[in-house]
């Protein structure tokens, strides 16, 4: 399924985009995802927490990037490139967006609610790491299922870090662990964004010339 070769050209010819069990994890992943998000804006919303809310947004992000995934997962590697170049933008602009709700929140001042925001968290996290899990045999994909499989990581220690600062906010009573999780789940996003741009833009490249 997955070639031992590595760089663009093995990773992006070599893999079996239309494995049937790829298709039915990838729904899975949807589905979860999209319950998820429905679960933390309730309680990002009823505990006033930042990073549950940002997390909320990531769940819907991912939901759709799983859909997105889906549909040009039979395409050629181009469509399935660009794809992925545009989950990796999404990515970015997840991790901005973030950064300012963060600043908008430090600014008011106001403390979460930790025991909503940590039950969630633990909620959230079983289900990232079992889709995690679910994905990992796929990491060595293209720069789409590459951009699935960092979607997935980034969310389940984003998960990890919510409920450590739950205790955190728990303890202090102040805002300050919330955010700090927050600004790390953006820059997990950032940095995510930045490698999958990368890739899907030599697999666009590749795409490209041998085409001509």
């Amino acid at each position: 399924m997955v070639s031992h070769c590595h760089g663009y050209h093995c990773s992006a010819t070599a893999f079996d985009a239309r494995s049937p069990r790829l298709r039915r994890v990838l729904w899975i992943a949807l589905i979860l995802n999209a319950a998820m998000f429905a679960v933390e804006i309730v309680g990002g919303l009823k505990s006033g927490s930042v990073s549950l809310l940002a997390d909320a947004v990531d769940f819907a992000g991912d939901a759709a990037n799983y859909a997105l995934s889906l549909t040009v997962l039979s395409m050629g590697l181009l469509w399935r490139a660009r794809a992925a170049w545009i989950k990796g933008a999404t990515m970015g602009a997840y991790g901005a967006f973030v950064l300012g709700k963060a600043a908008w929140a430090a600014a008011a001042g106001s403390a979460p609610e930790p025991i909503t925001m940590g039950a969630i968290a633990v909620i959230a996290l079983a289900v990232n790491a079992g889709v995690a899990v679910m994905l990992f045999g796929f990491r060595e994909g293209d720069a789409n299922l590459r951009s699935v499989w960092l979607c997935s990581r980034n969310d389940a220690i984003g998960n990890l870090a919510v409920g450590i600062a739950a205790l955190g906010v728990f303890g202090t009573g102040t805002a300050w662990p919330d955010l700090a999780v927050a600004s790390v789940m953006a820059t997990l996003a950032l940095t995510a964004s930045v490698s999958v741009l990368r890739q899907a833009r030599g697999e666009i490249e590749l795409a490209t010339s041998t085409a001509r």
